[in-house]
């Protein structure tokens, strides 16, 4: 092997590595969890509201928690499309390396 091919194969594998835990799938998994639970609770508080003759401070609370895990899940959400972003950045560089090193190419494992 030369050194440039090498180089490539150290490089990919590196790639490989890093790409092995996807950290968006835990971003937006996260999204997915806030804003579930920020429903219910904002359903709950909707229900508190619209039962009670005088606003209890415990809707009030609820109305509070249910917008601070919405807004909780935006911010995760966000972090995820970034990270993602360069996720499939990283992967478009595996596969470039990947056909340079002609692991891909079926006539490369044809005997000679």
């Amino acid at each position: 092997m030369s050194a440039n091919t090498q180089d490539l194969r150290t490089r990919l594998d590196q790639l490989q590595e890093s790409l092995s835990v996807r950290q968006s799938t835990t971003h937006f998994a996260h999204t997915g969890v806030a804003t579930m639970v920020a429903l219910m609770f904002g359903g709950a508080a909707g229900k508190l509201f619209y039962d009670s003759l005088r606003t209890p401070l415990l809707a009030w609370g609820v109305a509070l928690l249910a917008v601070v895990l919405l807004g909780y899940a935006f911010r995760r959400y966000v972090l995820g499309r970034r990270v993602l972003a360069d996720e499939l950045q990283r992967y478009q560089t595996m596969l470039e390396l990947r056909s340079q090193l002609r692991l891909d190419d079926p006539s490369a494992l044809l005997p000679q």
